[in-house]
């Protein structure tokens, strides 16, 4: 950095502030103020720290000022920072309680060590206004690419010089097996500013699946355009990905655009990503041509979806099972990351004899409930009727048109299945009593009474008992299918909700 000018000021001064503004690409009044605090130490230090001592460049000439200020108070405290308003007024008669009277002191002579003070005071002060110029370009940047050259390596992770900042690699945000050296030229993603005492911390990623989304951005200029967009992208970085695109104009195929002329697009991102295979899928706002999509280059022969549970069970012929799947899982991951379904692969053979042992159940199910012969039970599931439930309380119109049915008949079995399900509840809430279930376990939303008797039954009897389980382990404790991964989380946080009303109140929140 250039010299500081130590004399009595001038506009050679303003010559100093400007280029060491310049040097540092930030603004000439901010040297300037740091000059200001510089000069003002240094007086503190020749006439007292207890004084009240200011300085002031003048911005046009250069000029240094420097003022002790003392306030006018009714009562004195501190003679060298107050004074009465008797002594204020016979100084100066226009001076009223709460002002501020100055007097001019003589220029400094900086010695060698105040001037080296005064140094160090605008050095920290530059460099305090570089970091904040970074952190305010650098914080608008997040989710952006940013290109530089390896500075150093420190136990794995790279520290990447980007002209002026400084951006950290860390080793778990590269892609696996990729080797830098000190000088290599890196591109990578933005995903976090921190402003912190050193300076703007600046994180990049190369692994991130927005890093491969913006390396098409800068290849397709239909995606920069807004023509193409990236719906959804999932990685398994350094390997394989798989990236899903649709187009707003429906005259172009958003896939071809992506792969470019005999690939090059595709391929100028490949070789970014040293080498990870990129499937480009069409996207489908129909959750199941969307997943028959990722799961290319299988076929699908059919899809069930269920919604309640955002699963999706897909059959494939048996010779396609391995390429579903793909190796170690891989394929069938992927596009359940990208489709953000659950995806259960099955065989027809898996799938028939699922759907067959499934039939079985519901057949069991209402010939007890029912108490029917299996042709009835088998003519209720085959027209979709799962649970005993539905036939209670649907429009009896729609069991009186099963084929074979009239209404008598459809009458009699939704009767039966009133009669049933009344002596379920009868005898569940016998038991919940019996178990001695508590009343702000029973009233938690979300438990039925088959699901009380099943928990109480495996020790499980108060909120708290419930509490202190993950959602997983409720999951163990129920039949397999009675609740969904998420509605296991969501009766949680209701049984724990008593917990942080108990931490809010002990606080004062």
């Amino acid at each position: 950095m250039t010299d500081i000018y130590t004399g009595p000021g001038s506009r050679e001064l303003l010559v100093v502030a400007e280029t060491v503004a310049r040097e540092k690409a930030i603004e000439k009044d901010q040297v300037l103020e740091a000059m200001e605090q510089a000069i003002q130490k240094a007086g503190r230090s020749k006439y007292g720290y207890e004084h009240d001592i200011r300085a002031k460049i003048d911005r046009k000439t250069g000029e240094i000022s420097l003022m002790r200020y003392r306030e006018v108070v009714e009562e004195l405290e501190n003679p060298t920072t107050q004074l009465t308003l008797a002594e204020a007024q016979a100084l100066d008669p226009e001076l009223k309680l709460g002002d501020f009277w100055s007097e001019t002191l003589p220029p400094i002579d900086f010695g060698r060590v105040a001037a080296q003070t005064a140094k160090q005071v605008i050095f920290q002060k530059v460099r305090d206004a570089e970091r904040q110029r970074q952190y305010e370009e650098y914080k608008d940047r997040i989710d952006d690419i940013v290109s530089g050259i390896v500075k150093r390596i420190e136990f794995g992770n790279i520290f990447i010089e980007l002209g002026k900042a400084e951006a950290l690699l860390r080793r778990d945000e590269m892609i696996p097996r990729e080797n830098f050296r000190v000088g290599d030229r890196v591109r990578a993603y933005i995903y976090d500013v921190r402003e912190e005492p050193r300076g703007a911390q600046i994180f990049v990623s190369r692994n991130r699946p927005e890093f491969m989304a913006k390396l098409f951005a800068q290849e397709v200029p239909e995606i920069y355009d807004g023509v193409i967009e990236i719906k959804a992208v999932a990685r398994d970085p350094g390997s394989r990905a798989k990236i899903a695109v649709t187009s707003s104009d429906p005259s172009l195929d958003p896939v071809g655009s992506c792969v470019g002329m005999r690939g090059s697009r595709v391929q100028a991102v490949v070789s970014e990503l040293q080498g990870e295979k990129i499937d480009i899928i069409p996207w489908s706002a129909n959750p199941a041509t969307f997943v028959v999509n990722a799961l290319a280059p299988a076929e699908v022969a059919k899809v069930v979806v269920d919604e309640d549970s955002q699963r999706i069970d897909v059959v494939v012929p048996d010779e396609q099972l391995s390429l579903a799947i793909g190796r170690r899982g891989q394929n069938v991951r992927l596009a359940s990351m990208l489709s953000g379904w659950k995806i259960d692969i099955l065989t027809e053979a898996q799938e028939s004899e699922r759907r067959t042992e499934e039939v079985n159940l519901r057949s069991a199910l209402f010939v007890e409930a029912l108490d029917v012969d299996e042709m009835i039970a088998h003519l209720l599931i085959g027209e979709g009727f799962t649970k005993v439930e539905e036939v209670a309380y649907i429009d009896i119109a729609e069991i009186s048109s099963i084929e074979g049915f009239d209404k008598d008949l459809a009458e009699e079995l939704q009767n039966r299945a009133k009669a049933y399900l009344a002596d379920q509840q009868s005898r569940l809430t016998k038991r919940v009593k019996e178990l001695k279930v508590e009343t702000d376990l029973k009233s938690l939303k979300g438990l039925d009474l088959d699901i009380l008797v099943t928990l109480a039954e495996k020790g499980i009897k108060k909120l708290d008992d419930l509490a202190d389980l993950a959602g997983d382990e409720l999951l163990e404790l129920l039949p397999q299918g009675r609740l969904t991964e998420e509605q296991a989380q969501e009766i949680i946080m209701a049984a724990r909700a008593h917990w942080f009303e108990a931490e809010e109140k002990s606080t004062g929140k």
